[in-house]
C-alpha cells in the first residue's frame, strides 16, 4: 500500500455548509475538481447535486435575480403629446374663488333651507356686498345664462345687501340660527294653601293638592354678521343679536300660587319677548398668527359662565368682557364686568324695557391646560358681587314681593361678596374628573334676622368622577354647601351663588334641581330651592331675588350612569341622596325645636333621541321622583302624608 510522504500536505477538508452553490452560469473560470482524500482506490467525493434556481412564492433568495417579464409596448396612432410648458401662463390661472369653486364644479347646489351642505345663511360662504366687482360678476352670470337659454345659476341674482354698510367683498359672513324648544311638564310638589283662599272649601290643611302642569314653548332666533376667515381664526369683528319669545301655561289646584290676588284663576297663560344676546365683539390683537392666539373685547348683552359646570354664575347679562388666549390656547383668561338686568317673572328672559338692577358683578379668571397634572385644566376665579338694592321694593309680575324677600324683618339689604374659587376639569388616567371649590367672603349690611351688619363666610365644594367603559359611563357626584349655624350672631355661614344653573348630578332631569319647593313658613314668595338650581338658598327667585347667606346649606351624594345604546339613543339614570347641612335657620323661621336634616332620595331617569346623530332634532323624555326624608316631611306635613313627589319632563328641541 502506498502511503503519502511524511512531508506531504494534509488533504483538504470539505466543510459542511447549508449555503447553496452559485449557479454554474454565474461562476467564472474553470471549475476545479476536489482534491483527493486519500485512501485506496478513491477518486474524491461525488459531484454536487444540480442547484434548483426556483424561488418559493413570497420569499427572496440573496444573490438571485429572477428573470424580468417581457416589456410592455403600446401603439397609439392618434396620440397627441402633452402641451409644452410654454403653452401655460406663467403668472396665474383665473379660477372662481374657493367658495364658488365647489358649486362651479357641480358638487353642490345651494339651498337656503338645507343646513347640512354649503349654505350662505349658515356662514359657509361670504355674503354679497354690493361692490362694483360683485355686481359685474352677477350680471355677467345672468347674461351668459340668458344667451345660452338656461336658468340663471344660484348666486347670480341682484345683491340685496345694503350698500351703506360699506362691507368689503369676500370677507363678511352672515349666520342665522333658529331654535324651537317645547316643554310639557306635569309634576307634584307641596302647594301651600290658606283657609280663606283655598279652591276646595272642604280642605282645612296647610298644603293642598300637589299636582301641577306646565307647558312652555320658546322660539329663539339668532343673527350674526362677522368678518374674517372664521374657519381658521376668530372673527375680526362680530355683531350678534338673539331674541327669544316664550309662551307658557301653568295650571295648579290652589289659589294665590300663581297670583297674589285670591280672586284670580288657578291657571295662567303668559308670553314674553326677551333679548338674550346683543353685542359687538372686536378682535384687538394677534399674539402669534401661526397659532392664532388672540385678545378680544366684547360689549353688550352676552352669555357668560364662570366655571365649567355653572355653579357660581351662568347667565346672559349686560356687560363688557376682555378675553383671549396664549401658548396655543393652553392659557385663557377673562376680565368681565356685568350690570344685571331685570328678568321677566314667568319666562326668566331678559327684560330691556326695565331699568337694570343695582347689582354689579366683576369677574377675573384664568385657565391653564395640563396644570398640576397632565390632561387636567385648572381655573382660578375671583368674583365680586356688589348689591345696592336695600332701598328698593320690587314686585314681580304676579304681585308677589321679590326684593326684599319676605323673611325676617322684611327690610332691604345691601351686600358685598367676594368669591375665591378653584375649578378643575379633565381626566386622571381613565377617570374623568370635575371639581369646584368656592369661598365666599364679604359683608351683609343688614341681616334680616338681626337688622345689624354681618360678616359673610361660607364655603362650597363639588366633585364628580366618571369612568368610561365602552359605551357606558358611570359617575359619582358629591356637593357640600355650608349652612348658617346661628342666625342671630354676626356671621352668615350659608353659601349662596350669584346665578347658578348647574349641569351636575342629573341637571334638570333631577327632581330637586328642576322643581321649586315653596317655603310656606316664611311666605309664599320664598322658595326652599330655586328652579334649575341645586342650593337651598331661601330666596324669592334666582332671577329677581337677592343672594341669601342665612340658609340651611346642602349636602348631596349621588350615583349616575349614561348608556349610549347607539349614536342616536342615550339612556341616563341618577340616584342622589340630599341633606340639609344645618337646619338652625329653618327651625328659627318655623319656630320649631328640631327639624331632621334628611331631605330624601332623588331618583331620575332620562332617554335622549337624536335622529341622524346630530343636534338638529333632539327629543328627551325624563321622569324623576323625590322620596321625602324625615326633614322634608317635617317641613311639609299634610293630612294625606304625601311622601313621594314626581316630575315628568317631555322636551323636543328643533334647531336650524
Amino acid at each position: 500500500m502506498a502511503q503519502a510522504p511524511a512531508d506531504a500536505p494534509p488533504p483538504e477538508a470539505v466543510p459542511e455548509t447549508h449555503e447553496e452553490a452559485a449557479p454554474a452560469e454565474q461562476q467564472s473560470g474553470p471549475r476545479m475538481a476536489p482534491a483527493p482524500t486519500g485512501g485506496l482506490g478513491t477518486q474524491g467525493p461525488p459531484p454536487p447535486e444540480p442547484v434548483d434556481n426556483g424561488v418559493i412564492e413570497g420569499r427572496t433568495r440573496p444573490g438571485y435575480v429572477a428573470p424580468l417579464p417581457p416589456p410592455v409596448t403600446q401603439t397609439n396612432e392618434g396620440a397627441v403629446r402633452a402641451p409644452p410648458p410654454q403653452a401655460f401662463p406663467a403668472d396665474q390661472v383665473p379660477i372662481p374663488d374657493r367658495w364658488r369653486l365647489i358649486e362651479n364644479l357641480g358638487l353642490v347646489t345651494e339651498d337656503w333651507a338645507d343646513p347640512y351642505h354649503q349654505n350662505t345663511y349658515k356662514g359657509d360662504r361670504p355674503i354679497c356686498t354690493n361692490a362694483p366687482e360683485e355686481r359685474e360678476y352677477r350680471e355677467a352670470q345672468r347674461e351668459a345664462a340668458a344667451a345660452a337659454g338656461t336658468p340663471a345659476p344660484y348666486g347670480s341674482s341682484r345683491c340685496l345687501t345694503p350698500g351703506w354698510l360699506g362691507l368689503e367683498p369676500g370677507h363678511w359672513f352672515f349666520v342665522a340660527n333658529a331654535i324651537s324648544d317645547t316643554v310639557v311638564e306635569p309634576r307634584t310638589f307641596p302647594i301651600p294653601v290658606g283657609v280663606q283662599t283655598t279652591a276646595d272649601p272642604q280642605r282645612l290643611d296647610v298644603f293642598g293638592r300637589p299636582i301641577s302642569t306646565v307647558f312652555s314653548q320658546t322660539f329663539i332666533a339668532g343673527f350674526a354678521l362677522l368678518k374674517g376667515s372664521t374657519a381658521y381664526a376668530p372673527p375680526a369683528i362680530e355683531y350678534r343679536l338673539t331674541l327669544a319669545y316664550n309662551v307658557n301655561y301653568v295650571d295648579v289646584p290652589e289659589r294665590r300660587v300663581l297670583h297674589v290676588e285670591p280672586s284670580k284663576a288657578t291657571h295662567r297663560l303668559d308670553h314674553f319677548l326677551g333679548v338674550q344676546e346683543a353685542f359687538v365683539d372686536y378682535h384687538l390683537h394677534h399674539y402669534d398668527t401661526s397659532r392664532f392666539d388672540f385678545i378680544s373685547i366684547r360689549a353688550g348683552i352676552q352669555p357668560f359662565q364662570a366655571d365649567f359646570r355653572g355653579f357660581l354664575f351662568n347667565d346672559s347679562e349686560l356687560g363688557i368682557r376682555l378675553f383671549g388666549n396664549r401658548d396655543n390656547n393652553r392659557f385663557q383668561f377673562n376680565l368681565a364686568a356685568f350690570w344685571r338686568l331685570e328678568k321677566d317673572t314667568n319666562s326668566g328672559l331678559n327684560s330691556i324695557v326695565q331699568r337694570p338692577r343695582d347689582d354689579f358683578v366683576l369677574f377675573a379668571n384664568v385657565y391653564r391646560q395640563d396644570f398640576i397634572i397632565p390632561a387636567l385644566t385648572s381655573q382660578v376665579t375671583v368674583a365680586y358681587n356688589r348689591n345696592r338694592e336695600g332701598d328698593n321694593v320690587e314686585i314681580d309680575d304676579n304681585g308677589f314681593p321679590v326684593r326684599p324677600g319676605l323673611l325676617g324683618s322684611l327690610r332691604g339689604r345691601d351686600y358685598d361678596v367676594v368669591y375665591l374659587g378653584y375649578n378643575a376639569d379633565g381626566h386622571i388616567g381613565r377617570v374623568n374628573l370635575t371639581a369646584s371649590f368656592y369661598q365666599a367672603l364679604g359683608k351683609d349690611r343688614n341681616s334680616f334676622f338681626t337688622d345689624r351688619p354681618a360678616t359673610i363666610n361660607a364655603q362650597f365644594a363639588a366633585a364628580e368622577a366618571g369612568f368610561d367603559r365602552d359605551w357606558m359611563r358611570f359617575r359619582l357626584s358629591a356637593v357640600y354647601a355650608s349652612g348658617d349655624g346661628d342666625p342671630f350672631d354676626n356671621t352668615e355661614g350659608g353659601y349662596d351663588a350669584i346665578f347658578e344653573n348647574p349641569v351636575f348630578a342629573g341637571a334638570d332631569t333631577s327632581y330637586w334641581i328642576r322643581q321649586t319647593i315653596p317655603f310656606a313658613g316664611g311666605g309664599r314668595a320664598i322658595s326652599l330651592n330655586g328652579r334649575n338650581g341645586i342650593l337651598n338658598s331661601l330666596r324669592s327667585s334666582k332671577e329677581q331675588g337677592q343672594s341669601n347667606f342665612n340658609n340651611p346649606g346642602l349636602m348631596l351624594l349621588g350615583l349616575g350612569a349614561d348608556f349610549d345604546l347607539s349614536p342616536e339613543v342615550r339612556l341616563s339614570a341618577n340616584a342622589n341622596h340630599l341633606w340639609f347641612e344645618n337646619t338652625t335657620s329653618l327651625e328659627t323661621l318655623r319656630v320649631e325645636g328640631t327639624i331632621p336634616r334628611d331631605i330624601g332620595f332623588d331618583l331620575s331617569t332620562a332617554a335622549v333621541w337624536r335622529p341622524n346623530a346630530n343636534q338638529n332634532i333632539v327629543a328627551r323624555l325624563s321622569a324623576a321622583t323625590l322620596l321625602a326624608g324625615r326633614g322634608f316631611r317635617d317641613l311639609f306635613a299634610s293630612l294625606n302624608q304625601t311622601r313621594t313627589y314626581v316630575s315628568v319632563l317631555a322636551n323636543v328641541t328643533l334647531s336650524y
